[in-house]
C-alpha cells in the first residue's frame, strides 16, 4: 500500500506509450523542482494509453521530415527561461459573461441539447477521437471504442486499489476517468482527482454524460463529483485554451456524498515548441506552479486509501486496549 500516480492522455495521436509516461513524468518532476524545491519520495507513475485504439501507428519522435504523417509535431521540452505570466483580467471578464449565457442556449432543462447539428459537427471536424468515443456505431461495431478506453483505464485502476491514488486526466482522459468514477464507483477509491484543460464543462459533454446517467433534470438532478472521491477533485484551466474554454467546472458539477466538490484553478500553461505556443499542451499543465503543489501535498500527506484508514481504526483499537491492559497492571 503506497502512493501511485496514475495519468491519462488527452485526444490525438502519440509517441510510443513507454514514450508518453516518461514525458509525463519529466514535466510533472520538471515543475516538482522548480515549483516545490522540496524532497519527495518517488512515487510508481503509470499513464493510461489509448491512443493506438484509435490511431493505426503512433508519432514517431525520431522522424526528422514535418512533411512526413508519422513527424512528432510537439514533444516534452524542459522550460528553458521564465515565460512572462500574462494578464488575462479583461479576458476573464469576457469568457464569465458567454459563460453564463452558453448553457441557456445550448442546454434544455431536460439535458437535451438546442442546435445539436451544430454541436456534431464541431465535434465530428475538431474532436475525432471525441466522435469516435461518443459514436454508438463506429464500423459495425456498438461501442466498442468506448468500453475499451474504459476499461484500460479500470484494469489499472483494479491492480492499484489498495493504494493511496492520484488520477491526472488530460483533455478528453477527463471525460474517460470522469465516466469511470461514476460509473463504477465501487471499483477503487480516488484521494485525488485533476483534471487538466478539461472539457467536461462544454454544454455537448455535459448532455452526453447525463444521458448515460439517466438524468432529466438540471434542477433536481446535477451532475455530481463521482462518489469514488474522497479527499479533493481540482481542475485546472489556462484561459487560452480552447478546450477548455468552460474552466468554470463547478457550475456544472455539485458535491458528492463525501462533501467533495470541484475546485477551479486558472494557471498559465507556458507550453512552447518550435515558437509554437500551446496552451492546452499537457506537459505545460503537468508542470504549473499550482499543480506541482497539489501533487507534492499528496506525496507528502498521511496514505488514506480505504484499507489504510481501516487498518488506522485497527491499530489504533488495539493500542487503546494494550494502553488499558497496561493500566490495569499499575
Amino acid at each position: 500500500m503506497g502512493k501511485v500516480i496514475i495519468g491519462i492522455h488527452g485526444l490525438g495521436n502519440k509517441p510510443k506509450a513507454k514514450i508518453l509516461e516518461d514525458w509525463w513524468w519529466k514535466a510533472i518532476a520538471e515543475g516538482l523542482r522548480k515549483n516545490t524545491k522540496n524532497k519527495y519520495r518517488k512515487p510508481i507513475f503509470k499513464l493510461v494509453y489509448w491512443a493506438d485504439v484509435l490511431h493505426e501507428k503512433p508519432k514517431d519522435e525520431t522522424n526528422t521530415n514535418p512533411d512526413d504523417p508519422s513527424f512528432l509535431e510537439e514533444r516534452y521540452e524542459p522550460e528553458l527561461f521564465t515565460t512572462e505570466i500574462k494578464d488575462h483580467s479583461v479576458r476573464k471578464k469576457i469568457i464569465d459573461v458567454l459563460l453564463n449565457k452558453i448553457d441557456e442556449i445550448f442546454l434544455n432543462d431536460d439535458y437535451s441539447l438546442n442546435f445539436s447539428a451544430l454541436n456534431d459537427l464541431i465535434i465530428e471536424n475538431y474532436f475525432k477521437d471525441l466522435e469516435a468515443y461518443y459514436s454508438n456505431d463506429l464500423n459495425g461495431k456498438q461501442q466498442l471504442v468506448r468500453k475499451t478506453l474504459r476499461n484500460r483505464l479500470k484494469t489499472v485502476l483494479e491492480l492499484h486499489k489498495k493504494d493511496d491514488i492520484l488520477l491526472i486526466a488530460h483533455s478528453m482522459g477527463s471525460i474517460i476517468a470522469f465516466d469511470v468514477l461514476s460509473l463504477f464507483a465501487s471499483l477503487v477509491k480516488i484521494n485525488t482527482f485533476i483534471t487538466i484543460g478539461s472539457p467536461l464543462g462544454l454544454p455537448v459533454v455535459v448532455s452526453k454524460i447525463a444521458n448515460e446517467l439517466q438524468l432529466k433534470n438540471r434542477e433536481k438532478q446535477r451532475l455530481k463529483t463521482p462518489a469514488s472521491i474522497i479527499n479533493h477533485w481540482f481542475n485546472f484551466s489556462d484561459l487560452e485554451d480552447k478546450v477548455a474554454f468552460e474552466y468554470h467546472l463547478d457550475n456544472d458539477f455539485s458535491g458528492n456524498s463525501n462533501g467533495i466538490k470541484v475546485r477551479d484553478f486558472v494557471v498559465s500553461n507556458n507550453y512552447t515548441s518550435n515558437g509554437q505556443h500551446n496552451p492546452h499542451k499537457s506537459y505545460g499543465y503537468l508542470r504549473t506552479p499550482e499543480f506541482s503543489k497539489k501533487i507534492y501535498n499528496f506525496l507528502t500527506e498521511k496514505p488514506t486509501t480505504i484499507y489504510q484508514i481501516i487498518w488506522n481504526h485497527i491499530r489504533k483499537f488495539l493500542l487503546i486496549g494494550k494502553s488499558k491492559r497496561l493500566l490495569r497492571k499499575k
